[in-house]
């Protein structure tokens, strides 16, 4: 381990790092982010809890001196609009990108979304940083094509602090061999080290932004769950009993439901091929 100092508007950030993984980074990403259309993308994942957030801020501050609170993002849509405000060569970080996301519609949405900015992300110099639980959520476009590397976080002996790298080629044998399984059974590097525990930002105000960005998250999974009951009452009403849409519309009126008779067509659009409700 060595000691770093990143300077920052006239603050100094002291930690601790492997010297194996500040040779890489200044031998291999800074270098890269001067270059024209290139970007560097990194995937940390890990168990819940074992600090992998951390990590993936002290990366980014030591890449990018003028790392702040304000380049975590915690949702996807805070994720875009910092994209697209960041400036050559300036570090980001996705935090828990996929955490309380249950539905594969939602997965696909966080998915399709990390693509259409990969763009944006190399005609600006971009360091990216993915922080997920698991590596197999990812697409396979950005999870083998575009990341650059994987760093695993783990546990030690009950100790949090512990990483393993993969380059492209072992993640891809990863990605393919422990897809189904979500395995990293056989996982083998000589690119291994520890981090400590240190905030590079605000530590108080990241688990306070953290915090309300999770608690939206659940709200809105509640929210998908009720409309889901929403719609199988609908469409059971439509199959089962035969009503009119026009009906519907206005029980649904009278019970303080938000609903139009637009909306209970798109519903049956929704799922006509599954129940084959008829137009």
């Amino acid at each position: 381990m060595v000691k770093v100092n990143v300077l920052d508007k006239g603050k100094i950030y002291n930690y601790y790092m492997d010297g194996k993984l500040q040779k890489q980074l200044d031998g291999s990403i800074k270098s890269a982010l001067h270059v024209k259309d290139k970007d560097w993308v990194l995937i940390i994942d890990g168990m819940e809890g074992c600090g992998k957030s951390v990590f993936a801020m002290q990366v980014a501050k030591y890449v990018d001196s003028s790392f702040n609170i304000d380049r975590i993002a915690f949702n996807g849509q805070q994720f875009k609009e910092i994209i697209m405000k960041a400036g050559k060569g300036q570090a980001v970080v996705f935090d828990e990108a996929f955490v309380g996301l249950s539905s594969r519609a939602a997965l696909s949405e966080i998915n399709n979304m990390l693509v259409g900015l990969m763009m944006q992300m190399r005609q600006k110099n971009l360091f990216v940083i993915i922080v997920l639980p698991s590596f197999f959520l990812l697409d396979k476009y950005v999870a083998l094509w575009r990341a650059k590397g994987l760093f695993h976080v783990y546990e030690k002996d009950g100790k949090r602090g512990q990483w393993i790298y993969l380059n492209k080629n072992k993640k891809k044998l990863i990605y393919i061999k422990g897809k189904k399984t979500y395995s990293y059974y056989g996982i083998r590097s000589g690119f291994r080290g520890r981090f400590i525990d240190y905030y590079t930002v605000d530590e108080q105000e990241y688990r306070k932004r953290k915090g309300e960005a999770l608690e939206s998250r659940q709200k809105e999974v509640k929210q998908s769950k009720y409309i889901y009951q929403r719609d199988i009452l609908v469409l059971m009403l439509r199959r089962e009993a035969g009503f009119h849409q026009k009906a519907i519309a206005e029980w649904m009126t009278q019970w303080k439901v938000p609903f139009t008779r637009e909306g209970i067509r798109d519903i049956e659009a929704k799922y006509r091929d599954s129940v084959g409700i008829k137009a």
